[in-house]
């Protein structure tokens, strides 16, 4: 007869065969059994957050440092509702996720009973897919299926509800594990060599080409970005990249014009607005890139490349498709492109040599300069002097929302994929300290980072708890100008400087608040005292708060005016007084 296990040890046997060797959660009455089960399982290791939003956020933290699937256990009620945020988040930036929630036992469903909510129906938006479990035998197949559609085709979150009465029901366990796809991102090829073919015409005949790159990149694995670099030195072609895709190519290299979008360069803006021909690889033209659809790079021919079909044409219409993994498409045409047209390359430099020469004009500019000060610390010098003392470590830096997150993105440049994570289509404050816990429970012997802002940080500060309770040396960088800085800028610029609700007149001490938690606090206000108290950061071997005090009125710059095309940027306050911006129904100097 074969052995039978119970539900709680058939979700083990299931993390196991996964090779899951991390698990994120918070006990609570419908997830006992499970974690009675833990003790019997010493290769997984549970992380006890201090909030089930953490749980979900130090998930996407493993999941986007390493590209495998981040895994969060939570009780039912409240324990599924407050991973809610973070179960988006991942949605919205395809981060594989797989939740486990206990769910009260299955003839109690229905009866409103203590701490029981429809968690599947509340989670149906926010997955790629979930599961209630309603019989014990179903629970193997249910687990391995979770993993694999959370990783295979565009990754995401999903969800396997466990009623508790399942998780002590016994059960033949039957191993699917090897019927997953343990790549992330990769799906059976699509795409034929007659698209491959057109788009090495029209990349051809192009004269103001652009590379338009994005997570997709990201979510391929490290491959597909040595393929992407390859390609671009290849052609020739400049190349920029969304919030999500930077990383995929060096951000130091002359062919990379920077992030792109809302706060991106001037030259990167102006490119795809003046651009012949735009190859979107595996991004989404979400509309803090696009700006004005209808006036988004209007005389440009437009190829996307994204494995995800329902990507394609959702946002902006194209010229070509080719749906099928970003790392496949770029393989094979780089393969055709040596094999079938060598001269095509050679005589495709000299064609956008006037290109070259537009985008140098372009770039002349210096869109990311900003004012100096001696006295008052600006907030892009301290990004600047943060990256320069840490760019010889292999660093992983995560941000919270809002404008030290865009000065992060503009002033640190990174130059391999996997090390920058940031919540870029849900917009979540408070993302950025769980997330830097998952990335150290990751890379245990890595530095990590997280670029805060003093209002973001408060939502989640409790999981310095939990990097105390674990020996997590992350380190916190708050950009403190005493606002929510995004909120503050945008009611300057679009509500006539009434700044509702926007200052925070009753922040904590950082530096003794850190020392409450049991961490290592530590304040810079002047210029002069930044780089030693930088390095004294990044020395110490334990968790560290460090309150960065900066300049309270500077605005992030530059800026694509909401509604805006991209040939309309603010550059800077200059502009921000000579252009006229449109907020509220009303024009506004």
């Amino acid at each position: 007869m074969p052995k039978l296990y119970s539900g709680a040890e058939i979700v083990f046997k299931c993390l196991e065969d996964q090779k899951v060797s991390h698990l994120f959660g918070y006990p609570g009455g419908a997830v006992l059994p499970i974690y009675d089960e833990l003790k019997n399982h010493p290769s997984i290791k549970h992380i006890l957050v201090r909030h089930e939003q953490g749980a979900g956020h130090a998930a996407e933290g493993y999941a986007r440092s390493t590209g495998k699937p981040g895994v969060v256990l939570v009780t039912s009620g409240p324990g599924a509702t407050n991973v809610v945020t973070a179960l988006t988040d991942a949605y919205m930036d395809s981060v594989p996720i797989v939740c486990i929630s206990g769910q009260v036992p299955t003839h109690l469903i229905g009866t409103d009973a203590f701490q029981e909510c429809d968690t599947t129906g509340i989670t149906r938006p926010c997955t790629k897919h979930n599961w209630l479990v309603k019989k014990i035998e179903d629970l193997p197949k249910i687990i391995h299926d979770a993993f694999s559609v959370a990783m295979s085709g565009r990754p995401g979150p999903v969800l396997v509800d466990i009623p508790k009465d399942i998780q002590f029901a016994k059960a033949v366990y039957k191993n699917f594990s090897n019927k997953v796809s343990k790549e992330n991102g990769k799906s059976d090829k699509s795409f034929s060599i007659n698209e491959i073919n057109t788009l090495i015409d029209l990349m051809r005949k192009s004269k103001k080409p652009v590379f338009y790159t994005g997570g997709g990149v990201v979510n391929s694995g490290p491959e597909a970005s040595n393929l992407l670099r390859e390609l671009v030195s290849m052609t020739g072609f400049p190349i920029t990249s969304t919030l999500q895709g930077l990383g995929c190519f060096p951000g130091d290299d002359n062919q990379f014009l920077g992030m792109l979008g809302m706060h991106g360069t001037y030259e990167a803006n102006n490119a795809m607005h003046d651009c012949d021909l735009m190859i979107n690889i595996g991004a989404r033209f979400d509309d803090r890139i696009t700006g004005k659809i209808d006036e988004f790079s209007p005389k440009s021919k437009k190829v996307h490349i994204d494995i995800d079909p329902s990507s394609i044409n959702k946002n902006v219409k194209v010229d070509l498709p080719i749906v099928g993994d970003v790392g496949e498409v770029m393989q094979s045409i780089i393969k055709t492109t040596k094999k079938n047209k060598p001269l095509f390359l050679k005589s495709n430099k000299q064609n956008i040599a006037k290109w070259w020469s537009q985008i140098d004009k372009w770039r002349a500019k210096k869109s990311l300069n900003f004012i100096n000060s001696e006295k008052k610390i600006m907030p892009q010098h301290a990004v600047q002097r943060l990256y320069e003392l840490t760019k010889k470590y292999d660093t992983y830096v995560t941000t919270e929302v809002g404008q030290h997150q865009m000065w992060a993105a503009q002033h640190y440049k990174f130059n391999k994929p996997n090390r920058w994570m940031t919540s870029g289509g849900l917009g979540t404050m408070g993302y950025g300290v769980p997330a830097a816990v998952g990335v150290q429970i990751a890379h245990p012997n890595k530095l990590v980072i997280d670029i805060a802002g003093e209002a973001s940080v408060l939502m989640t500060m409790q999981e310095m708890s939990t990097a105390v309770q674990y020996n997590l040396p992350i380190k916190i960088f708050i950009i403190n100008n005493e606002y929510m800085g995004m909120v503050r800028q945008w009611q300057e610029l679009l509500h006539e400087k009434n700044y509702s609700e926007s200052y925070s007149a009753a922040l904590p001490d950082f530096v003794k608040l850190a020392e409450a938690y049991g961490c290592v606090g530590i304040r810079a206000k002047t210029p002069d005292e930044l780089d030693e108290k930088i390095l004294e950061m990044i020395n110490v071997d334990k968790p560290v708060i460090f309150d960065c005090v900066v300049d309270q009125n500077e605005n992030c710059f530059p800026m694509i005016p909401s509604g805006k095309p991209h040939n309309q940027m603010l550059l800077g306050p200059q502009d921000q007084k000579s252009k006229k911006i449109t907020g509220k129904g009303k024009t506004l100097v």
